[in-house]
């Protein structure tokens, strides 16, 4: 098993009072699957994913990542966010191997950040800054830094929100490829309910916070998925079946 989340709980105190985030989550992801996690705003999508990763700790309950204990961040898990955090200053291929420093079990890192950066669509942009990029062009040099760290897991916190709808399908359908090509645990935060159709194998959907998972869906469609599935009537029954579960009154 990937990841196990057995009992979850996580809540927040401050100045203003407690806050339960998470209530109670049960989750197991077997390995090289694709998960989406689908909830309103503030229902702890995030929250949840960066407990996965270690850098938030749970109040109470336990996970475990290939059977070991999540006390804190690991190199078999790697977070990409929603901000493309590019250093201004360096080029292309000097984000990506920035992420492979201090690894000395990688012999050559520029060959492994070029790589990455081909599976990505990029290469022949090495020596490019980022202000000379597009948002997608950011965006794909941010998921080539996590795949040069070669990650067992990948957990994604709503990393296309910031592109246009052209440009997210694009690296909805390169981000698929380079899944099924890598084999990799990929856990995946979104708003989209056709996002997380169109990319997982299952959607987890939650509820109001405190986030609890409120059911969870299989999506019974064969890879690779383009336009005919966005279109289809399969995506179409999905979208409306997730639809009245984010919009039900109870949770």
């Amino acid at each position: 098993m990937a990841i196990r989340l057995h009992a979850l709980r996580k809540r927040f105190v401050s100045r203003q009072g407690e806050t339960l985030a998470l209530d109670g989550i049960d989750l197991e992801v077997t390995d090289a699957e694709f998960v989406s996690l689908l909830g309103p705003s503030g229902c702890g999508k995030s929250t949840l994913l960066f407990t996965i990763a270690g850098l938030e700790q749970p109040t109470s309950g336990r996970i475990e990542c290939y059977g070991r204990p999540v006390v804190g961040p690991g190199r078999e898990r790697t977070v990409m966010f929603q901000e493309y955090a590019l250093f201004p200053w360096r080029t292309v291929l000097g984000n990506v191997t920035i992420a492979l420093e201090g690894r000395p079990e990688i012999e050559d890192a520029v060959a492994e950040a070029r790589a990455a950066l081909a599976l990505v669509g990029l290469t022949g942009f090495e020596q490019a800054y980022p202000h000379q990029l597009s948002g997608g062009m950011k965006q794909r040099t941010a998921l080539a830094r996590c795949l040069a760290m070669r990650p067992r897991v990948l957990l994604m916190d709503e990393p296309f929100a910031a592109v246009d709808s052209q440009t997210r399908e694009a690296l909805q359908n390169e981000l698929l490829r380079i899944w099924s090509e890598a084999r990799m645990t990929v856990v995946f935060v979104t708003h989209s309910l056709e996002e997380a159709i169109f990319l997982a194998q299952r959607v987890v959907v939650m509820t109001p916070r405190p986030g609890r998972i409120k059911t969870i869906v299989g999506v019974d469609a064969p890879y690779p998925r383009g336009y005919d599935f966005r279109t289809s009537q399969t995506a179409n029954d999905l979208r409306a079946h997730l639809y009245g579960l984010l919009h039900a009154s109870d949770q």
